[in-house]
């Protein structure tokens, strides 16, 4: 449920899949995070690309790219070094603060460095966590609908990849994520088949207040669940 509630909201917004479900997929599985989420992150993305590929900014997709990549080996080493419990409240302490500086400003500049800031920030969580995002839709927060989507989904295409790999090579990767990973694909395919609705209602203007609220929300989801877990 929560994968396809996630493919809900990213096949509207753009992202969100990862900030949905994988606070659930870690209550529940500690042991199958994030490669299991990875899974679907690398999936999920094509649907979009099928559909709004001819979007991408290019440009921008290769600064993110070129940031992630000393970002992911620092969230390899935050996975090997730290809980699940710290990983959780870091991510969830910088969406929360990119969310307040973003939504007190008119607009994050996006530039090769803005964007490559970002694509190192998402490295980062992305890999620690499979929740990497909100650094990336928070520069382009005031582009079009179907170019954040599409520049979003080649991003995350690569990121999973790059991800995985960085899994893998760690050790960080069982095979009962990558099953995990693979059942998951059912829901996230339901759920973007019957994002249509949101997508057309977000594209008349309503985008950067979407990407706003998704990612305060699962902030504090994020926050909530970790508190929970450390008490129970």
């Amino acid at each position: 449920m929560a994968v396809f509630v996630g493919a809900i909201v990213q096949g509207g917004v753009g992202f969100g899949l990862g900030l949905v479900a994988a606070p659930v997929l870690t209550m529940l599985g500690p042991d199958l995070m994030p490669g299991a989420i990875q899974v679907v992150n690398l999936t999920l993305p094509l649907f979009t690309l099928a559909v709004e590929w001819r979007k991408v900014d290019w440009r921008g997709v290769g600064f993110a790219v070129l940031g992630r990549l000393p970002g992911s080996v620092i969230g390899a080493l935050i996975i090997v070094y730290f809980s699940i419990y710290t990983r959780g409240i870091f991510v969830a302490v910088m969406v929360l603060v990119a969310v307040v500086l973003t939504a007190r400003a008119l607009s994050v500049p996006r530039n090769g460095f803005t964007i490559t800031s970002a694509g190192f920030v998402s490295g980062i969580t992305g890999t620690a966590t499979g929740i990497g995002g909100p650094p990336i839709a928070l520069v382009y927060q005031n582009a079009k609908g179907p170019q954040i989507r599409a520049t979003l989904a080649m991003f995350f295409f690569l990121s999973a990849a790059q991800s995985l790999l960085i899994l893998a090579f760690v050790d960080e990767l069982p095979a009962r994520s990558l099953l995990t990973g693979v059942v998951l694909i059912v829901p996230m395919v339901l759920g973007f088949l019957v994002s249509g609705p949101l997508r057309r209602y977000l594209d008349g203007g309503k985008v950067r207040v979407a990407v706003l609220v998704v990612a305060a929300a699962s902030a504090l989801g994020l926050i909530a669940q970790n508190v929970v877990t450390q008490i129970w």
